[in-house]
């Protein structure tokens, strides 16, 4: 299985505490990659999972807010 271990606190931060949005933009970026989008982080892995939650905890991609 393997995969990235990525502590929760560091997507959270992402995401304004929702577990839920922390889902979504991980699910839509996910996609995003597995259709061939840039992958923003250095060293990718061969998971585009693991690419897009990197993304997350690294800022390079974060979740929209309404204002």
């Amino acid at each position: 299985m393997g995969g990235v271990s990525i502590p929760l606190e560091k997507l959270l931060e992402a995401s304004s505490g929702s577990i839920y949005k922390i889902t979504v933009l991980a699910a839509k970026r996910a996609i995003a990659l597995a259709d061939g989008e840039k992958v923003l982080i250095e060293k990718p892995s061969e998971k585009v999972l693991d690419n897009a939650l990197k993304e997350i905890r690294d800022g390079k991609i974060k979740v929209k807010t309404k204002k």
